[in-house]
């Protein structure tokens, strides 16, 4: 009996995997890093901006504090606006507004300006990073979304490890004499790189069933954020007032008019701001508390970490910048790690990542509470022992919260999941700042103080952390 010959398939025949829009990919992701590092990169800084402009300690917080209310309060609104005028729209107007406003905050005669650029400059921050989460789910094929969601895992976690990093060889450098300006100077030129790319090389999108702006939602949603964020801002700078309880209190009861505005709006056949049945799903509101978990962890242990170096060490910026260099580089490597290895072990490798970060932190306390002097070689190794779970846990924590989103509704989660990363910033230096500032005795010596506060800060950090484990077990496994 003849056997049949074998038939070779034709190259062009094969099947290949479907491509991934590399250019547009960059480019979207260019403006989410810009966004990410201006949260981060500011910290540095502020000792030359107190000193040039004369600013007040509630001033200098609210530099920083600012950017963060108003990218916070309208991140949800951003993605929806999206879906409504069209992604790309949305994102051009977003960096337009980030690198206008950054031209104005480098420029800024006074506290006053700069604070009120920087609140616009959040604006566009708001408007700019939820396009990028959409514009990956409608833009990529689900197949190879795991690979894209590691590259921005990568993105935004270089962006905060090495915000400080880069903040302090832009001061330390001080080109052209621009000193503390240089860290806005900086986003110009990238920002007016990115708006030209993003007119050429993304497409416009925008959701199928989309048709107007839940207004009535905006402003429900906004009044609760507002509530939640200003008070975990300035709660520790105050003294935590009666007010910041009583607006505590004031915005559960505001999220709970959100939700009652929201089902008003659904129920009617109206397309609202956030449809609540997302949250039934298990691995993104799961996913969303974790966001937010890892998020307080990094805002708030890195301000810890310069108020440490600086305060205690009395290093400076450019000096502090270059001890977060090792821990940014081996979260660069963990996180390409996870990029390669998710796709075949899972849950696993966030699991691994998860236990890891928290040892990471207890172990910096247990080193920093036995007794040695604290000195940058002393706590780099922890440092870089927390950047290994990083990399693993942070980089495909995204894909996990996104994979199972609809297309029509991604603007509305990536929004979401935009502003856990806001509330979470803001929730954790609430959190760990309060412990720090409340165990930083200098009369004990200020070295002596700065590693004691920066232990306690470290528990502080290991107890987020370990919650933040406990959510990944939460999640669901998977399909293969």
């Amino acid at each position: 009996m003849k056997s049949t010959p074998t038939v070779p398939v034709a190259p062009e025949t094969r099947a290949r995997p479907p491509s991934i829009p590399w250019i547009a990919m960059s480019v979207v992701m260019i403006g989410s890093f810009m966004a990410t590092l201006d949260s981060f990169i500011v910290v540095v800084a502020g000792p030359a901006i107190e000193s040039e402009l004369g600013a007040s300690a509630g001033e200098l917080q609210w530099v920083l504090a600012g950017y963060q209310l108003s990218y916070a309060l309208l991140m949800i609104t951003g993605g929806r606006l999206a879906d409504v005028y069209g992604r790309r729209r949305i994102f051009t107007l977003g960096t337009a507004v980030f690198t206008l406003s950054s031209v104005a905050c480098a420029l800024a005669p006074d506290p006053g300006t700069l604070i009120a650029a920087r609140v616009v400059q959040g604006t566009g921050a708001a408007l700019m990073v939820p396009q990028v989460f959409a514009l990956i789910t409608v833009l990529v094929p689900e197949a190879r979304r795991h690979s894209v969601y590691g590259v921005l895992g990568v993105v935004l976690g270089m962006a905060s490890v090495s915000g400080q990093l880069v903040g302090g060889l832009l001061i330390g450098a001080d080109l052209f004499g621009s000193g503390w300006r240089a860290v806005f100077w900086i986003n110009v030129p990238i920002g007016v790189a990115t708006l030209v790319l993003a007119l050429r090389h993304v497409p416009e999108s925008r959701s199928a069933t989309a048709r107007r702006l839940d207004v009535p939602g905006v402003v429900a949603l906004s009044v609760a954020l507002f509530l939640t964020v200003f008070p975990l801002i300035q709660g520790r700078e105050q003294g935590w007032p009666w007010w910041t309880w009583a607006c505590l209190a004031a915005g559960v009861l505001a999220f709970g008019v959100f939700t009652a505005v929201e089902r008003s709006v659904e129920s009617r056949g109206g397309d609202p701001l956030m449809k609540l049945s997302l949250f039934r799903q298990r691995s993104f509101s799961v996913g969303l508390v974790l966001v937010l978990a890892v998020y307080a962890l990094l805002s708030s242990y890195y301000l810890a970490l310069s108020l440490t170096l600086q305060l205690g060490l009395d290093m400076s910026a450019f000096d502090a910048g270059l001890v977060y260099a090792p821990a940014a580089a081996t979260f660069f490597v963990f996180s390409m790690v996870a990029g390669r290895t998710v796709p075949r072990f899972g849950r696993r490798v966030l699991e691994a990542g998860s236990v890891v970060l928290a040892a990471g932190y207890l172990t910096t306390a247990v080193v920093l509470l036995s007794g040695p002097r604290i000195t940058p070689l002393l706590v780099i190794p922890t440092l870089m022992l927390q950047s290994v779970g990083g990399g693993l846990l942070i980089t495909p924590s995204l894909n996990v919260v996104l994979s199972r989103i609809k297309p029509e509704s991604v603007g509305m989660a990536s929004g979401a999941l935009s502003t856990a990363q806001q509330v979470g910033a803001a929730v954790g230096v609430a959190v760990i700042g309060a412990v720090f500032f409340h165990s930083f005795h200098p009369a004990t010596g200020r070295v002596h103080a700065a590693g004691h506060a920066f232990a306690m800060a470290s528990i502080g950090a290991f107890v987020i952390a370990a919650l933040a484990a406990v959510l990944v077990f939460l999640l669901p496994r998977r399909r293969g």
